[in-house]
């Protein structure tokens, strides 16, 4: 699990096939979980400068690999104790989204982000969303896409300082909408009842 708090920018070195190098100042351990991008991926080499991840067929069909190369967002797995910061992240990502647009309000900026009509009941306004692994809040929610409000430093320390329109971001949705979801999908086709809903919902 991971809270959407980017721990550090590390530096690619190579991206080929499923693996993929990085340098960075973290020192994982061997089979660790690390968010990529917002994409949990496991360790599976430690370099003297850095370390190497493996990404699957299936990961490597859903997420934006062109952005694979020069500077990207890490986050280590949360360990029992830590603080929780940000909100419950999985490193799934659900969706692949396009930067529409990006305003500069002159203390914010205000980021326009379209994605497939299907994942918009899975965005609700003012609920949690990960970009890239960054744990942001949705302010407005449209037919077929989102608005998001930027603060300076946000713009300074992570990749979005280098967004534009067209850029395709990671998208992970929040993980109580999408099981929530799911309960209900399945209760129309089992016949599950309200208390029975209530009584799955109260377990998370």
């Amino acid at each position: 699990m991971f809270t959407g708090l980017i721990r550090e920018m590390a530096q690619v070195k190579s991206f080929g096939g499923n693996r993929l190098s990085l340098k960075a100042v973290h020192k994982p351990k061997l089979g660790d979980s690390i968010a990529i991008n917002g994409t949990c991926l496991s360790v599976v080499s430690i370099e003297s400068d850095g370390f190497s991840v493996e990404l699957s067929p299936e990961t490597l069909e859903h997420i934006a690999t062109e952005k694979l190369s020069g500077s990207v967002h890490i986050e280590p797995a949360m360990m029992m104790g830590d603080r929780f910061e940000g909100h419950i992240v999985q490193g799934h990502i659900d969706t692949i989204g396009t930067i529409r647009s990006i305003t500069d309000n002159g203390n914010s900026y205000d980021v326009i982000v379209d994605v497939d009509s299907a994942f918009i009941p899975l965005i609700p306004p003012k609920g949690s969303i990960t970009i890239d692994g960054i744990s942001l809040t949705v302010n407005e929610v449209m037919g077929d896409a989102f608005r998001l409000t930027i603060i300076p430093i946000t713009m300074r320390e992570t990749l979005f300082g280098t967004y534009k329109k067209g850029t395709r971001v990671n998208i992970e949705t929040d993980v109580f909408a999408r099981y929530m979801r799911h309960i209900l999908t399945a209760s129309k086709s089992q016949g599950m009842s309200w208390n029975d809903i209530d009584h799955i919902s109260s377990l998370y």
